[in-house]
């Protein structure tokens, strides 16, 4: 543990992530493997094209016996994808053929129907030279089998699915997308959509979680809302445990508060603490450990610290386990668009609007920051990065920031 009592963003990260691997492979059908990460290697099992085939509607031909205008053939067959013409060309012969088509034995050119016309029936004339060669795909020149066509680590997208496919592959191994656990707790809380008490509000942390969690290659698993009992909360962590869950995600309870007991719950199960409380703002209550293999997350409770701590620190602890890479979040250049004083101890990431100043983005904090206040959040263009100690600085002056 740091001697400080708030371990620094850059410290936390590291730590969550230090133990962060992928979890696993798993084989799928090809047509659901979009959006996966690729576990290993694919290599072609067949040959593409698996034989020479017609670019264009035309005639196969002999490319010498149609270098000359005039030059008059007879047509002896038909060559259509899916049915090869069943024969060779001679001197003087030509097969028609259509895009897609196998090139019968003996031709090695396709004369466009466009540079032919049909003089009487089964015979052609030349109406524009053809040049040897011309539009006939080789077999093989798209890739041929054995050929590694995608390294495992990518994330496959629409074009890598239909080349899986195309490879002959009904099948692929990707890695397993990690299953992430949200468990929301206390008494004040109930379901969207329900009508809640006096003294209780809509919970709505764990979509936004959920949504991060999605995105980052993982499985969102809802384990619902936990009272405020040790034993309750407890019971909930055995469950996402049994359950093989990756990671768990607790929102809320992890504060210093009398009723906050996550950490006390965590304890009965048999947590090895890393660490609790950061040096940023907002999201200092921000707990993280091991239970077995799993990874633990415990969140703040108020909105903005909830979604931003998952922004920095869940969505590449999921982005590492599916395979996808440990980056920490990005950021970007900008300018301030009003003046701001002089930073604390912690780093703060600063809800503000963005606009453009030329080809300078300009970030304006919000008015309001109250880590309650989901609204302001949403307005956001961005957050603004601003380091422990950091000076006042004035509208102008150059900031990091994060998209939103």
């Amino acid at each position: 543990m740091s001697a400080s009592p708030l371990l620094p963003v850059d410290e936390a990260l590291a730590r969550i992530l230090a133990h962060a691997h992928p979890v696993g492979a798993e084989t799928v059908p090809v047509e659901r493997a979009a959006g996966r990460v690729l576990a290993a290697d694919l290599t072609a099992a067949r040959t593409q094209p698996p034989f020479p085939s017609s670019a264009m509607d035309g005639y196969a031909v002999r490319g010498a016996d149609v270098t000359q205008v005039g030059r008059r053939l007879r047509v002896i067959g038909a060559s259509v994808a899916g049915r090869a013409f069943d024969g060779a060309v001679a001197a003087g012969e030509a097969v028609r053929i259509f895009t897609g088509a196998p090139v019968p034995a003996g031709a090695d050119t396709v004369l466009i129907q466009e540079d032919a016309r049909v003089v009487e029936d089964g015979v052609i004339e030349v109406t524009e030279a053809g040049t040897p060669g011309r539009h006939v795909r080789a077999a093989g020149l798209d890739f041929r089998a054995g050929d590694v066509l995608v390294r495992a680590g990518t994330v496959l997208d629409f074009r890598h699915a239909s080349l899986a496919a195309a490879m002959n592959h009904a099948t692929v191994e990707v890695v397993r997308r990690p299953r992430v656990a949200i468990l929301a707790t206390g008494d004040e809380l109930v379901l969207p959509g329900e009508t809640p008490g006096p003294d209780q509000i809509i919970a709505s942390n764990h979509i936004g979680v959920a949504a991060l969690v999605e995105r980052s290659g993982g499985e969102a698993v809802f384990l619902g809302i936990a009272p405020d009992r040790t034993e309750a909360i407890a019971s909930a962590v055995r469950r996402a445990a049994d359950d093989g869950a990756d990671v768990l995600i607790t929102l809320g309870g992890a504060s210093v508060g009398e009723h906050d007991l996550v950490r006390d719950a965590f304890g009965l199960e048999g947590l090895s603490l890393d660490f609790w409380k950061i040096a940023m703002r907002p999201g200092k209550p921000l707990m993280f450990g091991r239970l077995g293999p799993m990874h633990v997350l415990g969140l703040p409770g108020n909105p903005v610290s909830s979604l931003v701590c998952s922004l920095i620190f869940l969505e590449p602890l999921v982005r590492a386990l599916a395979g996808r890479g440990a980056t920490p979040v990005a950021t970007e250049p900008a300018v301030l668009g009003a003046a701001m004083a002089k930073n604390d101890v912690r780093r703060d990431y600063v809800r503000a609007a963005l606009t453009h100043d030329g080809d300078r983005l300009v970030a304006t904090p919000a008015r309001v920051q109250d880590s309650s206040m989901i609204s302001v959040l949403t307005a956001a263009g961005c957050l603004i990065v601003r380091e422990p100690g950091e000076p006042a600085a004035d509208a102008g002056d150059a900031c990091r920031i994060i998209r939103l």
